[in-house]
């Protein structure tokens, strides 16, 4: 038997502002593709009219992100807690979540981690989403900053190496960041169903099924155990010892 959980995990803030910066994001992306591939790409007609949206865009989700931090930071003051990955999150938890996305999620087992409003990520998202929020998504800004306003820090660009490296160095950050993109929409349908994971961010109520398991003898830390302490896992190694038997 199995028992339906609703979980409110997603607050109408944090809602409005996903759905502003994913907008954004695509747009900054395809905008600045045209503007890469000017003589290939045509989608929003001009060069002039392509790089109105994409520095439009790119305010926008600069104002987005300052939102996003403020809001956290100050008013939930829950960032350090959601988005900073815990010590037994990167002794154990990565290569527990590693083998859930490529293994266990195949064989139709549950993931290892169960979200709650004050730790709503996995330590694989956790890592990716500190790496992007900051440390990608501030490098991409800056650079688009110095771009946008040229002649005014001109100086900073000299300092920063030049215009090329600046236009270098934003280019392959925004294919980073549209790479990221694509996997995060990617790992958004690995739930029960392909929208499981998508309906929260449109009601804030995400549907948990709780599993019955045999529990693991012991615990090293509340939540989170050592992969080796997983059927699914011990399961995994039986599997390898035959097969090298």
């Amino acid at each position: 038997m199995s028992e339906k959980i609703m979980i409110y995990l997603q607050p109408k803030p944090v809602r409005i502002w996903h759905w502003i910066n994913a907008i954004g994001i695509i747009t900054l992306c395809l905008t600045g593709a045209q503007i890469r591939f000017p003589e290939t790409i045509t989608l929003f007609g001009s060069y002039k009219t392509a790089i109105l949206l994409h520095n439009t865009a790119g305010l926008v989700v600069a104002v987005s992100f300052s939102i996003w931090y403020f809001f956290y930071k100050l008013v939930r003051g829950t960032l350090e807690k959601l988005y900073v990955p815990t010590g037994d999150d990167l002794r154990h938890g990565l290569v527990r979540q590693l083998l859930f996305y490529c293994f266990w999620y195949f064989r139709g087992d549950p993931s290892p981690h169960h979200p709650s409003p004050n730790n709503k990520f996995n330590p694989m998202q956790k890592s990716a989403y500190l790496a992007v929020m900051f440390v990608l998504m501030p490098l991409v800004s800056l650079t688009g900053i110095l771009l946008l306003n040229v002649s005014v820090l001109r100086e900073l660009i000299l300092m920063s190496g030049g215009l090329k490296i600046i236009i270098a160095t934003h280019f392959l950050l925004a294919c980073s960041l549209c790479a990221f993109l694509f996997t995060h929409v990617y790992l958004a349908t690995l739930g029960k169903t392909a929208l499981a994971y998508i309906k929260p961010m449109l009601t804030g109520w995400e549907e948990e099924e709780e599993h019955e398991h045999p529990q693991p003898a012991k615990e090293v830390f509340p939540g989170y155990k050592p992969v080796r302490h997983y059927a699914e896992y011990n399961g995994l190694e039986q599997q390898s010892d035959h097969r090298g038997n």
